[in-house]
């Protein structure tokens, strides 16, 4: 029988006879074979123990596992096939038990194979994992074999790319190949790929990069390479991903398995690149991974991706790193995942510490001015008009067009929306750059209020108030100046001199800014009440709004009853909020925590924020702080999608951690819980200031359809004592500032302040509307009176000097404006309601 080509029905009597007589008849068989007989029984023999889901051990199989038998890729790919996918032989849980029978001739195959289903190989390797932490020696071998298989380098056919390189596993694959079939088809372009592919780490060895840089180089046209595909997973959408896997699961992402791995390579190769594109693509790259899915939320489209990409922004130095910073410090307003966000904390320090500097010094140095001048105007010619972009002060971003004869226009001319509509798509996309990045500005400097950042005069000239961008936002701000050791600090408004700044003070009088001055920015925490009634008196008077709640900004020292708790406040416990919007501020202002809802751990969550540290502070020096805030779900009843709709508040703690350089310059010290009375008081009154802010918006006592729902009548205790209770400090301030407001306002004679409420005489009625909730109550019976005014309706006929408590000071003001001509309101949902009275 030597020489016979085939099993022929050998293999059934062989069997057979086993069954009766005992083992040896297979193995007789098998001698008498040739490889590709051999083959054809270890395919016949894998077929049947799949039907027999491995449950018994077949010891030709594993006899077989061990030779070399010439398997090709075609039959790799088989025998694969047979363990994962839609047309698998065995179910996942028969997998499971009997992975040690079925998978090790699999792995043979495609070890010998030219080529070989890398998914499939990829999939088996996460399953081999959880065998692994019990069984470590029995899988030691087959998971090594499976870690040099997916490390194998192909041989490269000229003009054509591996299989596994842009798979059709998601839509990133076949879009680039289609989009770039000439680009890719390029000299040394799939071997420089190939290697890209095999890149399984965020981060690339020195030897993986060596490899790289020399493959990039030999291919044809390999830096375009490299910019087409990272520009198509930047602009990649979610969808859904379909990896090899034993459930038969499918993901949301942007690119499956092995095109993440080429992605992590390219991005990696990028670096060897000398082009501008370079920094702002990964950037993107990391922006459009990091994002949650649906666009929010800490669930990444791609968070293997996004913290490789964040890694690499780590590595820039020189003129790409203050690039690189600028984008590591806009990822975290858009990227709440907590592991990407402490890499891209890692990266900003290794980028500074590169260059000598704090992460804070050298986000100022890098801050971009998009072309703006001194004036912050960026002008486009576009034929006979002008285009001029322009940020103004607090921070107003506005495009308008000059005329041939120099007049102003608001609107887009005709002749340029005809003749220069490509040249338009650039300056409008100019102002959506210009918008992202004062906004960015805005909470960068925001930050330092809170920290207590304190800068050298050249610096504060240099990168805050000369700069075309930040000194939009940093000239409507209060600063502080001193020239001695920091014991006399003198406020003032910024004012240009002829030699160079000043800080003007609210009585008139200017204190010029010298060479050895040092400057911060102005906390009402700090200051005295008069100097802080003068101030908002002076601000209010002026109309000056400013880019982000500071005169008028709230403080929270610390109480009698939180010394008592010691460890905790519960200042803010209690509170009922609408889930979805608190949420939604949580992750706005930086706190970051697991999900409600009805899950597995989804009962209770765990909010937290590290608080800014001032930005002359060395990362590995001082001490760091952070709060916790805790939440809990109160739905009565499960909903169809388990998403929670309310939570409650419970207590806010702090920690500490007392830093120390390690060998990167990052922080190691452990987090430490500390007393209240232990934590600096800007750090306190900043983080329940954010509290207070999601309960003043996210209550349900500042809904006023609340009562109107229907028949589930659950917390309208809270909702009553909520919304007519004792004033917040938001509301004290909002009490304070319409105390001035008011007078200059039409219905002057018509309202007055009480402790809790504005009260407003009408024709028909008079009114109380709560400075805190905004609801309004009727007299003289406090019957409830549900209104929602519109804000749109009255905006710019009384100035505002702030609207960053959820709008509620304009929503009293509309209101009491309304019912004061409460005879001439034809809404009937609100005159029925009056009239009933």
């Amino acid at each position: 029988m030597v020489g016979n080509t085939g099993p022929g029905s050998g293999l059934d009597e062989a069997l057979a006879r086993e069954l009766a007589e005992g083992p040896g008849a297979v193995a007789e068989l098998l001698a008498s074979l040739d490889a590709r007989g051999r083959r054809e029984c270890a395919i016949e023999l894998h077929l049947r123990a799949c039907r027999d889901a491995g449950r018994r051990k077949v010891p030709a199989l594993a006899a077989l596992a061990e030779e070399e038998l010439g398997w090709s890729t075609a039959e790799a790919d088989l025998l694969l096939a047979r363990l994962l996918g839609k047309d698998a032989k065995v179910a996942p849980h028969e997998l499971h038990g009997g992975f040690l029978t079925l998978v090790p001739i699999a792995l043979a195959a495609a070890a010998q194979a030219e080529d070989f289903d890398r998914p499939r190989v990829r999939a088996l390797q996460r399953l081999v994992e959880s065998h692994y932490v019990y069984r470590a020696e029995e899988y030691m071998g087959i998971r090594r074999l499976m870690d040099v298989l997916l490390r194998r380098e192909l041989p490269v056919v000229p003009g054509r790319l591996p299989r596994h390189v842009l798979d059709d596993l998601d839509e990133f694959g076949p879009a680039m190949r289609a989009a770039h079939a000439e680009l890719l088809a390029g000299a040394g372009v799939a071997a420089f790929l190939g290697h890209c592919a095999l890149l399984d780490k965020p981060r690339a060895t020195r030897a993986w990069r060596r490899t790289a840089t020399a493959l990039l180089g030999e291919a044809e046209h390999g830096a375009e390479v490299v910019r087409r595909l990272l520009e198509g997973i930047a602009a990649q959408p979610e969808h859904r991903v379909t990896d090899r896997n034993p459930w038969h699961q499918v993901d949301w992402g942007i690119a499956g398995e092995s095109n993440t791995g080429l992605v992590r390579g390219l991005l990696w190769a990028a670096l060897d690149v000398d082009a501008d594109w370079v920094v702002p693509l990964v950037g993107a790259v990391a922006l459009n991974a990091g994002t949650g899915l649906g666009g929010s939320g800490g669930f990444c489209r791609s968070q293997t991706l996004a913290t490789t990409a964040v890694a690499v922004l780590g590595e820039c130095g020189g003129a790409r790193g203050a690039e690189a910073v600028q984008w590591l410090g806009r990822l975290p307003k858009k990227v709440r995942n907590r592991t990407v966000n402490k890499g891209i904390a890692k990266a900003l320090e290794a980028v500074a510490a590169r260059a000598g500097l704090t992460p804070s010094m050298l986000r100022e140095r890098g801050v971009a001015t998009l072309g703006l001048d001194g004036r912050g105007i960026r002008e486009v010619a576009l034929g006979a008009y002008t285009a001029e972009l322009a940020v103004g002060e607090p921070g107003t971003v506005a495009l308008s067009f000059r005329g041939p004869e120099g007049r102003l226009l608001k609107t887009t001319p005709k002749e340029v929306r005809e003749t220069r509509a490509e040249e338009l798509k650039g300056v409008r996309a100019g102002l959506r750059e210009l918008k992202a990045l004062v906004a960015a500005e805005r909470s960068r400097v925001e930050e330092h209020l809170a920290a207590g950042t304190v800068w050298p005069a050249e610096d504060w000239q240099r990168y805050y108030v000369d700069h075309p961008v930040t000194g939009a936002v940093a000239r409507a701000l209060l600063w502080e100046v001193t020239e001695d050791d920091g014991e006399r600090w003198t406020a003032g408004l910024p004012e240009r001199t002829g030699g160079g700044w000043a800080l003007a003070g609210e009585d008139g009088t200017a204190r010029p800014v010298g060479p050895d001055a040092r400057l911060r920015l102005w906390h009402p925490l700090r200051a005295g009440g008069e100097e802080v009634a003068e101030w908002r008196a002076a601000m209010a008077e002026r109309e000056e709004r400013q880019p982000f709640k500071q005169v008028f900004r709230e403080v929270y020292p610390l109480t009698p009853a939180e010394l008592a708790t010691g460890a905790y406040s519960n200042r803010f416990a209690g509170h009922v909020l609408r889930y979805g919007q608190a949420r939604a501020l949580m992750a706005e202002r930086g706190w970051a925590g697991n999900h409600l809802g009805y899950f597995s751990d989804g009962w209770s969550s765990e909010l937290v924020k590290e608080l800014p540290v001032p930005g002359e502070l060395p990362a590995g020096e001082g001490t760091r702080w952070r709060a916790r805030f805790f939440v809990e779900l109160v739905d009565e009843g499960a909903h169809a999608d388990g998403v929670a709709r309310l939570c409650s508040t419970d207590q806010v703690r702090f920690e500490r951690r007392a830093n120390t350089a390690g060998a990167r310059g990052a922080s190691t010290g452990a987090w430490e819980a500390a007393a209240l009375a232990d934590v600096p008081a800007l750090v306190l009154s900043e983080a329940l200031r954010d509290v207070d802010l999601f309960v003043g918006v996210a209550s349900i006592g500042a809904d006023p359809h609340w009562r109107d729902r229907g028949e589930d009548r659950a917390y309208d205790g809270y909702w009553e004592s909520w919304s007519f209770g004792e004033l917040t400090e938001p509301a004290l301030i909002r009490r304070e500032t319409l105390a001035r407001l008011l007078p200059r306002t039409r219905i002057a004679d018509r309202v007055e302040l009480t402790d809790r409420f504005l009260r407003v005489r009408g024709e028909l009625r008079a009114y109380r509307i709560h400075l805190g909730s905004g609801n309004v109550l009727m007299e003289p019976d406090d019957s409830y009176l549900c209104v929602v005014a519109d804000r749109a309706r009255d905006r710019g006929k009384v100035f505002l000097p702030f609207e960053e408590d959820g709008g509620l000071l304009s929503v009293i003001l509309s209101k009491a404006l309304l019912l004061a001509a409460d005879d001439r309101i034809t809404d009937p949902t609100i005159t029925a309601q009056i009239r009933r009275g």
